[in-house]
């Protein structure tokens, strides 16, 4: 038996030596240790010699296995090698290489990330709501009249069951006064939809960022503060902030908000709007929820809203609304 297993090792190892690839290599390792390999059946004849020769052609066994397992390994690897060589051949190593391209947050993401970072240093947390929405959602619910030209079909999304596209991100505000009882100190931020043609300051899809507060005795100053110090903040502690009279149907009284800062080129600049909780919006919730929790005799409260696109153009000096939603690698690389 010690003759057959050093004549096995032999022809294993001279046929490894000759093998020109790894699938004559696959086919000696099937053939030495397969099922029906050699290795297997001199395993099998070590049970009947005499017990006294087991463990010296146990460890003959145990060479064979690590002596042939070792060199099929070896060969692989020089058969490896071999093959990157190849791959590598013509490759000339004194090119330079490839610069790696790394990606950035979009503008609109950025100031998105500043603003919300702001909200929430004053106490605001942050409230999502679906795009799709009902039109006592959108309208009714904000004050808003049958016959107010943003409930035609000509500046709205409509959609074949009745509901649409929302037109601006107030509607989550309704949506959380429907399942919260005040105070509430709230901010939601998402996309908005307007049949707006398109062109250099108007898109169909624009994005806002809209603030609630509500709760007892909450006046002018309250509302004044919070403005003043979220735009400060945004824009540096010299910044001026003046209130211009202005009307929206859900809030009384209204307000347009002009800011001039330095990073925005000392100019005046309209950025939001803003106002008092009208108490229509107060009762028709209250008549939703079927309680008085939030009776204009009981609460009253504030809200502001703000456009992202108009205000990522204004601080970063760009003309072309379009632009920000074009996907161009060279406009959008200036902003890493």
């Amino acid at each position: 038996m010690r003759a057959r297993i050093e004549r096995i090792q032999k022809e294993a190892l001279e046929e490894i030596a000759a093998a020109e690839n790894v699938s004559t290599l696959n086919e000696i390792r099937t053939r030495v240790f397969g099922r029906s390999g050699s290795f297997v059946l001199l395993n099998r004849l070590l049970k009947e010699v005499p017990k006294d020769e087991r463990p010296y052609l146990g460890r003959l066994l145990g060479d064979l296995r690590r002596v042939i397992s070792t060199s099929l390994e070896k060969r692989e690897s020089f058969f490896e090698k071999e093959r990157d060589r190849a791959l590598i051949g013509d490759l000339d190593l004194t090119l330079p290489g490839t610069a790696l391209e790394y990606g950035a947050a979009h503008p609109i993401t950025c100031l998105l990330d500043r603003t919300i970072a702001i909200c929430r240093r004053m106490g605001f947390s942050c409230t999502m709501g679906p795009d799709i929405e009902t039109e006592w959602h959108c309208f009714d619910a904000l004050n808003t009249p049958n016959d107010h030209p943003a409930r035609d079909e000509k500046n709205t999304f409509y959609l074949q069951d009745g509901r649409l596209l929302r037109t601006h991100t107030s509607t989550i505000q309704i949506r959380t006064m429907e399942h919260q009882f005040p105070p509430i100190r709230m901010f939601s931020s998402g996309a908005a939809y307007r049949r707006d043609e398109i062109d250099a300051t108007h898109l169909i899809q624009f994005h806002q960022l809209e603030g609630l507060y509500i709760s007892k005795d909450v006046g002018l100053a309250d509302l004044k503060g919070t403005i003043v110090f979220f735009f400060r903040e945004l824009f540096g502690w010299e910044t001026e902030i003046r209130f211009r009279p202005h009307f929206f149907p859900f809030t009384v009284p209204s307000y347009e908000i002009d800011v001039r800062a330095t990073m925005l080129g000392n100019r005046w600049l309209e950025l939001a709007g803003c106002g008092m909780i009208d108490s229509a919006v107060f009762e028709a919730v209250s008549t939703k929820r079927r309680d008085q929790a939030y009776s204009p005799e009981v609460v009253s409260g504030f809200a502001f809203g703000i456009g992202l696109e108009r205000l990522t153009m204004a601080l970063n000096g760009i003309t072309d609304i379009r632009t920000l939603t074009e996907n161009n690698i060279q406009f959008l690389s200036q902003f890493h």
